[in-house]
């Protein structure tokens, strides 16, 4: 069997393209089945992929579209490939070719295990760097920006009036959690004046 593997990091990756051209990709190349999830390379947890790593046998193909959506770090591709190669498991990477149990296969592995948590690290260092110089500039504020308070004391308006807190969250677009704290805090303020 043939199980394609794919990979996004982002939700917005799992609706849009990312999730899809992997999958085509995929299933052009020849898998039987594509297994997908959305998780960040950093957590290192892949539900999806455990539970196909730990049913494969012998004779079955991993493929994925590119090294980095099975792993971001060398010592976890390496760890992850290696153990489906004893099994006896053929791993093939559309980009690259099939990673046999070759010393030559082994070594390319290695190297490009390494090249694929070199790309991720310089990502993370190059996001580093520019918050680095937006905190430089004046007005920077870190995080999220604030909601308007005309919004917030809309929200809280309606609930005051008798709307349901669904009616209120679609009306204003706020989250039922923001909505709920700007009544406590407007309930607060009442109590205090």
């Amino acid at each position: 069997m043939i199980y394609g593997y794919a990979r996004v990091s982002t939700k917005k990756q799992l609706e849009g393209n990312g999730l899809e051209v992997q999958e085509k990709a995929l299933l052009d190349a020849g898998a039987d089945t594509v297994i997908k999830e959305q998780y960040t390379g950093t957590t290192m947890q892949r539900p999806q992929l455990d539970a196909l790593v730990e049913r494969m046998t012998s004779g079955d193909t991993l493929m994925a579209a590119k090294l980095d959506r099975i792993a971001r770090t060398a010592v976890e591709g390496a760890e992850v490939i290696r153990r489906l190669q004893d099994r006896g498991v053929a791993v093939h990477i559309l980009n690259i070719g099939v990673l046999d149990s070759s010393a030559t296969g082994r070594l390319m592995m290695q190297v490009l295990l390494a090249f694929a948590e070199f790309e991720r690290d310089m990502i993370v260092e190059r996001t580093q760097a520019g918050r680095e110089v937006a905190r430089t500039h004046a007005g920077y504020r870190e995080g999220r920006r604030p909601l308007p308070q005309a919004r917030k004391d809309a929200a809280v308006d309606m609930i005051l009036h008798g709307h349901s807190y669904k009616e209120t969250c679609d009306a204003t677009g706020l989250s039922r959690s923001t909505v709920l704290r700007a009544v406590q805090a407007a309930r607060a303020k009442q109590t205090v004046s």
